[in-house]
C-alpha cells in the first residue's frame, strides 16, 4: 500500500513509524517521544503507520494515567491499517503480531516508494508474529527480506550522557540459539561485518579506533580455552588490518573486559574505541544495555535506508499504564533523522 505525495522534497525529510505490537508500550512511547520534540522545538516529520482508530483511542486512554505529555495522534498523518482482532494491552497473540507485521511491512514500502527517507520501528513481539504464521527470528531478518538484501546487520548506538562521545556496538550474529553461534560465525561473516562497522564508524571519524571481541573466555587463551579465535580469527584480523591500515583494529579481547573502555568514555573518565564488534547478539547487548539502556538504539545497516528503532521491548507488563519511558524511542527518531 502507498501514499500519493506531490512534494518530492518534504519527502526527504520524513522518517516513516511502523507502530509495532498493539499490545505493547510502542504507541505510548511514540506519543510521548513526539511530544518531547514539540516541547524542544524540534519537531521531526513523521508518517506514522498503524490502526488510526487504535491509535485515537490509546491516545485518550493514556491521557488519563500519564504524567507525560503526550503528542496528539491527529496532528501527523496516519497510513491507517485497521486491526482485524481484538488486541488486549499486555496480551501479546495472533491479533496483535499480525497488525505488527502488516505495520512494518507497509512503513517499508512507504520509505522504498520515496515516500520518507528513513524508517523507525516499535517493538514487536517475535512469539506474536509466530501466532500470526510469520516465522521470523525479528524484525531484522523481514526487513532484509523485503528490501532483497541477503542479510541486515544489526547495530546498536548512544551518545554519551556528555554528548562527547558515541558507543557502536555491531553484533556479528543475531537471534539464534548461543549453540549455533560457531557454525554461524564464519570468516567471511566477520570480515563482512566489519567492513559495516567500520563504514557506519567512519560517519563520524574517518579513522577510526575500532575493537573485536573474542568468541570464547579469555579470548580462547592461546588455544586453552577454545580453537577459533588461535585457527581462524587472529589471522583474519591480521590480515584485514593489513588492508585498512588507516584503521587502528585491536582484538580479539577477552569478552568480559572487552568493553571497560566503553565504560569509561560513558562516564567521561576516558576514551573509548569508535567502534566493538561483539561476535553473538547478549556479548554485545548486555554491556550496551548496562551503560545506555534508555539511550541506545537499534540501527539497522545493509539496506537501501536507514532504519532505527528502541532498543527494548513490548513491554507487555506495563503497557497501557502510562508508566513506559520514551528515551529509547526518541533517540531512535533522532538518529533517523540526523543519520538517515
Amino acid at each position: 500500500m502507498t501514499l500519493q505525495s506531490t512534494d518530492n522534497n518534504a519527502n526527504q525529510a520524513v522518517i516513516a513509524l511502523a507502530l509495532g505490537d498493539p499490545a505493547g508500550i510502542g504507541a505510548e512511547v511514540t506519543l510521548k517521544a513526539l511530544a518531547a520534540l514539540q516541547a524542544r522545538g524540534g519537531a521531526i516529520p513523521v508518517h506514522l503507520v498503524g490502526c488510526r482508530r487504535w491509535l485515537e483511542q490509546t491516545y485518550i486512554d493514556l491521557r488519563k494515567r500519564s504524567a507525560t505529555p503526550l503528542a496528539d495522534p491527529g496532528d501527523y498523518p496516519i497510513l491507517d491499517l485497521p486491526l482485524r482482532g481484538e488486541v488486549i494491552p499486555g496480551q501479546g497473540a495472533a491479533a496483535s503480531g499480525a497488525a505488527s507485521f502488516d505495520w512494518l511491512s507497509a512503513a517499508v514500502d512507504l520509505v522504498l516508494s520515496g515516500q520518507a527517507r528513513a524508517l523507525t520501528t516499535a517493538p514487536i513481539a517475535k512469539h506474536a508474529w509466530h501466532a500470526a504464521g510469520h516465522r521470523y527470528p525479528g524484525q531484522t531478518e523481514r526487513l532484509a527480506e523485503l528490501c532483497g538484501r541477503e542479510r541486515a546487520s544489526m547495530l546498536f548506538t548512544a551518545r554519551s550522557p556528555g554528548g562527547h562521545w558515541r558507543l557502536n556496538t555491531l553484533l556479528a550474529t543475531t537471534h539464534i540459539p548461543l549453540a549455533q553461534v560457531p557454525q554461524a560465525l564464519t570468516p567471511a561473516l566477520v570480515e563482512h561485518q566489519l567492513e559495516m562497522l567500520l563504514a557506519f564508524c567512519q560517519r563520524f571519524e574517518p579513522q577510526p579506533r575500532l575493537t573485536v571481541a573474542g568468541l570464547n573466555p579469555h579470548a580462547g587463551e592461546g588455544g586453552q580455552l577454545g580453537l577459533e579465535e588461535q585457527d581462524w580469527l587472529i589471522p583474519l584480523l591480521n590480515s584485514w588490518q593489513q588492508r585498512h591500515p588507516s584503521v587502528t583494529l585491536t582484538g580479539p579481547l577477552p569478552p568480559d573486559s572487552c568493553w571497560l573502555g566503553a565504560a569509561a568514555a560513558w562516564r567521561g573518565e576516558g576514551q573509548g574505541a569508535d567502534g566493538y564488534l561483539a561476535l553473538y547478539h547478549d556479548q554485545g547487548l548486555i554491556p550496551v544495555k548496562l551503560l545506555a539502556f534508555d539511550a541506545a538504539v537499534n540501527t539497522s545497516l545493509g539496506l537501501p535506508f536507514l532504519r532505527t528503532s528502541p532498543d527494548h521491548g513490548t513491554g507487555f507488563d506495563i503497557a497501557g499504564s502510562g508508566l513506559a519511558r520514551a528515551d529509547s524511542m526518541l533517540a531512535a527518531l533522532e538518529t533517523a533523522s540526523e543519520l538517515g
